[in-house]
């Protein structure tokens, strides 16, 4: 049975590819190297192209010479970690910590040279791999913050403790010179011991009181609580083995790019990046090297076009887990 011929509940909501749409949306990429396109398509001869709104097709190694740098104003990457992974046919295999070390400096320098002189980086990683990450971050960047995402989803563990949280290092070229925006990240949350000014009867200080009941703009900080992994019944969810979700995206890229800028993933899988990015406003330049997850992403891209909402999120402020009822009535 092929992969997008499944068995799947009548309630799933995974995004798959017909195979009539392969072929349009392939029109869409910018092929670099070997991958399987059309001659007219391949850019690999090509010292530059329109890399802007683009998804490429290529191995990193082979396109990142060809984009220009300091493009960038936010880079976010969400590497294979040090786990054995089958993406999309290509498998990434877990290797001593030294190995998966020397791996990320083959590409991370590079990498870093795309970002603009004020521009921003966030890097995702697990309990394993995130000590390589750190070290090799910070022989390029400045490390400002680390923030751990408590993403629940995951396989219990029968002599270890179940993970469940991921790190997502932010760092900066120039400590001194950066965009960051707080108002644009707060959070919506219920106040459980409301304070009123003057005791009982008076006025609500820093909440807002509701006939849906009480809450609070709060500043955010680095743990993230609020954020499911993409499932079934998610509209944004497809078959990617480690799919990233939209509302996480949302938070870096409203925290850490204006409107316009230009939003840069090296490793953009399913295409939630580029998805978010264009959602919010921004322009955007992936690249992967699974054509079927460039697909992906550009059939993302072409349904955010009517979808523009991000779950979670919603009238410019982010919302607590289990409140889409109370997000309808706002």
């Amino acid at each position: 049975m092929e992969e997008n011929e499944k068995n799947r509940a009548g309630r799933n909501r995974t995004i798959v590819l017909a195979e009539e749409e392969k072929e349009r949306l392939s029109q869409n990429l910018i092929i670099v190297g070997d991958s399987p396109v059309k001659p007219e398509n391949d850019m690999s001869a090509n010292a530059q192209f329109d890399y802007l709104d683009k998804t490429i097709n290529s191995d990193l190694l082979t396109a990142l010479p060809l984009l220009p740098d300091s493009f960038a104003d936010l880079i976010i990457i969400d590497p294979p970690y040090n786990l054995t992974k089958n993406f999309g046919g290509k498998i990434f295999n877990e290797r001593k910590d030294d190995a998966y070390e020397e791996y990320l400096e083959t590409w991370f320098p590079q990498v870093c040279c795309k970002l603009k002189p004020n521009g921003s980086l966030y890097m995702c990683g697990d309990w394993k791999c995130t000590a390589a990450l750190q070290r090799v971050i910070e022989k390029e960047l400045t490390i400002l913050n680390r923030i751990t995402w408590q993403r629940e989803k995951g396989r219990g563990a029968k002599a270890n403790w179940k993970n469940g949280m991921e790190d997502i290092w932010f760092a900066v070229k120039n400590p001194a010179d950066y965009y960051f925006n707080l108002d644009a990240v707060k959070i919506k949350r219920r106040v459980i011991a409301p304070y009123r000014e003057g005791g009982k009867g008076g006025k609500p200080k820093d909440w807002e009181e509701t006939d849906d009941g009480n809450f609070r703009l709060t500043c955010p900080s680095n743990f993230w609580d609020d954020i499911s992994v993409p499932f079934w019944s998610m509209p944004e969810n497809t078959d990617h083995p480690t799919q990233k979700p939209e509302k996480l995206y949302a938070k870096l890229i409203l925290a850490s790019s204006k409107p316009g800028d230009v939003v840069f993933d090296p490793f953009l899988g399913s295409g939630t990046a580029s998805v978010v990015a264009k959602k919010l406003g921004r322009h955007w330049c992936g690249i992967e090297l699974s054509e079927e997850y460039c697909l992906l992403a550009e059939k993302r891209l072409e349904m955010s076009d009517t979808e523009k909402s991000i779950q979670g999120y919603k009238d410019g402020v982010f919302w607590e887990r289990n409140t889409a009822s109370l997000q309808k009535k706002n």
